[in-house]
C-alpha cells in the first residue's frame, strides 16, 4: 500500500474520516440511557472503532492481498455501524438530523474503502 506521499496509514484519508465517524460516533452515544451501554452503544462502539483499526491492521501486511483482506473487513464493519445508526434512529436513541451527518460520512469511508481496494487490485494483476 506504501508510495511516496503515504508515509503510514495515518497519511490515508480513508483512516483519517473514519476516525473522524469514530470520534463522533463515541460523543453521538456518550449520553445515551445506562441501559444501553451493553446495547446499542457498545455495538456502535465496536463496529465504528473496528474501521479505522482494519484498516490500520491491513496498511502493516506485507502483501496486497492481506491489506485487501482488512479493508474489505473494514467495509463490514462500516455497514455494520450503518444498520446500528439506523436501529438507534427507528427506536429513537439519536434524532434523523444527527443520525444523517453521521450516515453520510460513513458512507463516503465506505466509498473510500471500495476505491482504495480497487485500486490495489489493479496493482495486483
Amino acid at each position: 500500500m506504501p508510495n511516496e506521499k503515504i508515509r503510514s496509514y495515518k497519511d490515508l484519508d480513508v483512516w483519517k474520516l473514519a476516525m473522524d465517524v469514530a470520534e463522533q460516533s463515541y460523543r453521538l452515544t456518550k449520553p445515551w440511557p445506562r441501559e444501553e451501554q451493553f446495547g446499542l452503544t457498545a455495538q456502535i462502539r465496536r463496529a465504528v472503532a473496528a474501521v479505522p483499526a482494519n484498516i490500520t491492521e491491513g496498511y502493516g501486511r506485507e502483501t496486497t492481498a492481506y491489506s485487501i483482506q482488512f479493508l474489505r473487513i473494514s467495509q463490514g464493519s462500516q455497514k455494520e455501524l450503518e444498520t446500528h445508526l439506523l436501529l438507534a434512529t427507528r427506536v429513537d436513541l439519536v434524532a434523523q438530523t444527527a443520525s444523517q451527518t453521521l450516515l453520510d460520512a460513513n458512507d463516503l469511508v465506505g466509498k473510500m474503502l471500495r476505491n482504495l481496494i480497487r485500486s490495489l487490485q489493479a496493482k495486483e494483476r
